[in-house]
């Protein structure tokens, strides 16, 4: 297991090290660069010297053993959008998205797996079928156009919960600490509800299959033959294994999460790294757009090496 483990980690600095080339050499690649759209009165002579204070008239390939030399450092450039290291800028809006993925996946795994369990003991029902063909629903939505939908019907249509934002940005610094905590749940809730009802409807529809699969298995027919209820014999025998295929699509879903929080904190301007790097995007701020495709890589990385680990612990073979 420890082989397995080292093998993948050095499989994910590999994958980070493309990562951090290609997003290096892509945004260098389209057309002007961040000085240039900056206002007519900005004079070339201004930009020419900005260029010049930042680096941008190296040549690409000097930048790129710079940038590399920065991060091997510790360092990941200067954001000239926001006027401070990317480092800074990172560690302020990452806990935040952290906070919103964190929250969306402990939520979306739990909702997926009673939804799949309901689904599988009920297998042919009404209920199986109208689970189901919600969950289809749920499973075929742009999360762009659904986290639009859900900011249009709870801020606008049933004005319940805030337009955007983490905090209330006038009275939030002088509540109370019960009253700042509720502040910031109910800032909270659509961006992660929207991404629990995305993600949950695929947990739910491969916990329902996994399950199936199980409980025919003759481990289950015994369980049932000694006398043990179908409620201890589907939560404590069926599901432990079922778990498996379940652990191994959360790493399959981390990228598409990560990349799905940018436009969820886009849609609900939460100022977490997905609204920074859509920012950065916009004006060309080459180091903290790297920085961030980096760090997201990481995020995904590790989470997929938290995926083995509870795969190993579900299933004793893979610890061998």
């Amino acid at each position: 297991m420890r082989r397995q483990l080292a093998a993948r980690l050095f499989k994910s600095l590999i994958v980070v090290l493309i990562v951090t080339t290609m997003s290096f050499f892509l945004i260098r690649l389209a057309p002007g660069d961040p000085f240039a759209y900056d206002g007519p009165n900005i004079t070339p002579a201004i930009r020419a010297q900005w260029r010049a204070q930042y680096g941008y008239d190296r040549p690409v390939a000097e930048q790129f053993v710079r940038y590399l030399t920065s991060v091997g450092t510790g360092q990941l450039g200067y954001s000239h959008s926001q006027q401070r290291p990317v480092l800074e800028v990172l560690a302020t809006v990452i806990p935040r998205t952290l906070l919103l993925i964190g929250v969306s996946l402990a939520v979306s795994f739990a909702l997926g797996l009673v939804l799949g369990v309901v689904q599988a003991t009920r297998h042919g029902s009404w209920v199986d079928r109208a689970v189901s063909g919600v969950l289809l629903v749920f499973y075929s939505l742009p999360d762009f156009w659904f986290a639009l939908v859900m900011l249009i019907a709870f801020t606008v249509w049933l004005p319940i919960f805030p337009t955007g934002g983490i905090v209330d940005p006038v009275m939030h610094e002088y509540m109370g600490p019960w009253t700042a905590f509720v502040d910031r749940i109910r800032h909270l809730v659509l961006p992660a509800t929207t991404l629990v009802l995305l993600v949950s409807a695929v947990i739910a529809r491969y916990q329902r299959t996994a399950l199936l699969d199980v409980l025919p298995a003759e481990f289950i027919r015994a369980a049932r033959a000694k006398g043990a209820s179908e409620q201890r014999v589907v939560w404590r025998h069926a599901l432990r294994t079922s778990l498996t295929p379940v652990i191994a699509l959360l790493g399959l879903l981390l990228p598409a999460i990560v990349g799905g929080s940018l436009f969820v904190e886009t849609v609900f301007a939460w100022p977490g790294m997905g609204l920074t790097t859509a920012d950065a995007i916009f004006k060309r701020d080459y180091d903290l757009v790297t920085a961030s495709v980096v760090v997201s890589s990481v995020m995904v990385a590790v989470g997929n090496l938290l995926a083995d680990l509870l795969h190993a612990a579900v299933d004793p073979r893979v610890r061998e």
